[in-house]
């Protein structure tokens, strides 16, 4: 796990393609603290930030084949390398290294592209082929690590962060209005897009090849799901349910494959829960589990955490996040982040990686993607129950499943048949729309979009950021399940675009921590799409599959508990009696002009109202939290921003 980077064309000199190569390095040095390295080669440069986990003496990168032909920066890990490496040795291949990164160049070197087919891991490298004058980058299948893009100075630059991007000479820092525009309706902007104008991303699954007058990107890996007409109904449960144990026993063993230790987050939840309970068993001596808590009664998971690494008998950690430090720690968080959030969400997980790191640890298992792959969110039985009662608008009793489905939200408990069908639109929408599912998320997240200036509205005009989602799909969307069409808009979107970059790699990476989801092996991904929606929503069980796995491993409480979905403290981090000296800076009148996003007079009554504690509905959260978000990263670098109670400065912070 590392950090890469580099350029392809520009006609530079040596002197100046090694100094923009340690200029994006400068800006990668948190994702691989243990060493750097820099190769050019005529109009071709690669650098590489290295974190240490698998062949620790011999891995240095870039990496250059034994008859110099080919070269590699690599961020990521292929975990089957070891299958991959024996079946190399049978061809021939004589491998000088211990590492992965050889064994993924000799695989490239051997098949081309269609090596990719071939790996098992998560990854984001660069390939210079020197005989045919061609750049590879690609990018892992759900698009856990990152890979970004620009071009610049007649070259396409590329790094695994914004910033390091950001820091080259000529590109423009300017935020993307319709990315802005997305954001604030889907969470996050529709790949290949970004925050920032001048610079794109890789999309997931995707392959760019750069050579000579041409650049294209192409698909390499798509998610796929049968034809509702093509559900197996006839597989065994029992087979199934075996079927999946091996899998996931399978890929968190490649996952524990490390010359260092490995940890595993658990958050008390179902998710973390299997997988710290399946690797205690496979790691054969006493694992490492961190958890994180909140001051916050609503968002704390302690009693569940606790409960969990006594059962498995693991050395646990808790880490306790506080509204203070979710205050004070956002701006720094932001410029990692490098794209508007909704939620404060990754903050307090940027602490937790901190502490991971600070107890000696480089690689933690975590959950992520149980939920997408195996219809675990509220959301896949909101979209059931909402197409249940549009079926019979009229009943009164159908609309009172909401309050099943929302057991933790004391709002929900008291409303009447009647407003319950009205706020979650029962028989209002259209039951074909491809977008159904999503729908009550987009037009409540929208909502924020009140605050937008007059002039960000001007330039929108009548642009529509789900009617483009909607034309971005596959041809064959609509033959699919309803279920399985709103776990693809999940997997797709959401996941890589917010979950695994704003909420995993980020702030995993900002202290040198890889994160492994077993839940995202390939292997894994492909056997819950097959899976007829009905193993994985039963009723309004979610999960369904995946409990009956976990009931051979975990304790019953943990199965059965109320879910609670990941959340921080949002608005109310921010409330008086001691505020921030930060927040009245970039949120102040002048601010909010220069950047032309929002409406000043608007923006200031809803900062008085988060500072006085008074927002509570999800609209003027979200949209403070964006709003606010936003303007961090509009504060340009001259501004000189500090808050001096903290020491936080906007403008150094990486």
């Amino acid at each position: 796990m590392c950090a890469i980077a580099g350029y392809f064309g520009g006609n530079f000199s040596g002197e100046t393609g090694a100094s923009y190569l340690r200029l994006m390095l400068d800006h990668l040095n948190h994702r691989g603290p243990d060493g750097n390295g820099i190769l050019i080669n005529g109009d071709v440069g690669l650098a590489h930030a290295r974190l240490s986990i698998v062949g620790l003496a011999d891995g240095a990168q870039p990496m250059v084949s034994t008859d110099g032909n080919l070269s590699i920066s690599y961020n990521g890990e292929v975990f089957n390398y070891v299958e991959l490496r024996q079946e190399l040795n049978r061809k021939g291949h004589n491998l000088r290294s211990s590492s992965d990164t050889e064994v993924l160049l000799a695989s490239f070197g051997d098949k081309g592209l269609n090596c990719l087919a071939d790996l098992n891991g998560d990854f984001a490298f660069a390939i210079h082929d020197r005989s045919r004058q061609r750049l590879i980058l690609a990018r892992d299948r759900m698009g856990v690590r990152p890979l970004f893009y620009t071009q610049c100075n007649g070259a396409v630059f590329f790094a695994s962060e914004v910033q390091a991007l950001l820091a080259l000479p000529g590109v423009s820092h300017e935020l993307d209005p319709i990315a802005l525009d997305q954001t604030f309706t889907l969470w996050c902007p529709i790949s290949p897009r970004t925050a920032y104008a001048a610079i794109k991303e890789v999309p997931p699954g995707h392959v760019m090849v750069l050579e000579a007058g041409m650049q294209r990107v192409d698909a390499w890996w798509k998610a796929e799901f049968p034809d509702r007409s093509d559900l197996a109904t006839d597989a065994s449960p029992e087979d199934q349910l075996e079927e999946l144990e091996a899998l996931l026993m399978d890929a968190i063993r490649l996952r524990l494959r490390a010359d260092v230790p490995v940890g595993a987050y658990l958050s008390g939840g179902l998710d973390s829960s299997l997988l710290s309970a399946l690797a205690a068993k496979i790691h054969g001596h006493e694992l490492r589990t961190y958890s994180l808590r909140f001051d916050s009664v609503e968002h704390d998971e302690g009693r569940w955490q606790e409960m969990m690494a006594q059962s498995i008998g693991s050395h646990h950690v808790s880490v306790t996040s506080s509204h203070d430090q979710i205050r004070d720690d956002l701006p720094r968080v932001m410029r990692l982040i490098r794209q508007p959030i909704l939620r404060t969400a990754p903050v307090p997980l940027q602490g937790l990686a901190r502490s991971v790191r600070d107890d000696g640890m480089k690689v933690v298992l975590t959950g992520e993607g149980a939920d997408e792959i195996f219809a675990g969110y509220d959301l896949f039985r909101e979209a059931k129950v909402r197409r249940f009662c549009g079926r019979q608008p009229s009943s009164g009793r159908r609309p009172r499943l909401f309050q099943r489905l929302y057991s933790y939200l004391p709002g929900v408990q008291q409303q009447t048949p009647e407003y319950l069908a009205r706020f979650f639109g029962v028989g209002s929408e259209d039951l074909q729309d491809p977008l159904y599912s999503h729908r009550p998320r987009f037009k409540s997240t929208a909502s924020a979009k009140l605050f937008f200036s007059s002039e960000l509205r001007g330039i929108l005009g009548n642009y529509d950021a789900a009617e483009e989602l909607a034309s971005q799909l596959p041809e064959d969307f609509r033959r699919w399940h309803p279920l399985n069409q709103a776990q693809y808009l999940e997997t797709r979107y959401l996941l890589p675009g917010y979950i695994l970059s704003a909420q995993g790699d980020r702030p995993m990476m900002a202290n040198a921590v890889e994160g492994r989801f077993p839940f995202l092996d390939h292997r894994v991904v492909e056997f819950a799409s097959r899976l007829h929606p009905d193993r994985k929503l039963k009723g309004l069980r979610e999960k369904h599959i995946l409990k009956d796995v976990a009931r051979r491993h975990i304790p019953g409480g943990i199965i059965d508990r109320p879910k609670q979905p990941y959340r921080a403290p949002d608005a109310a981090s921010f409330a008086k009696p001691k505020g921030s000296d930060y927040l009245r800076t970039v949120l102040s009148p002048e601010k909010l002009k220069a950047s032309a996003f929002f409406n000043p007079a608007a923006v200031g009554k809803l900062v008085d109202k988060a500072m006085q504690g008074e927002i509570a509905s999800f609209r003027d959260n979200s949209a403070f939290i964006g709003i606010l978000s936003t303007q961090i990263l509009a504060v340009r670098t001259s501004d000189s921003l500090s808050n001096s109670k903290n020491g936080t400065d906007l403008n150094h912070v990486r």
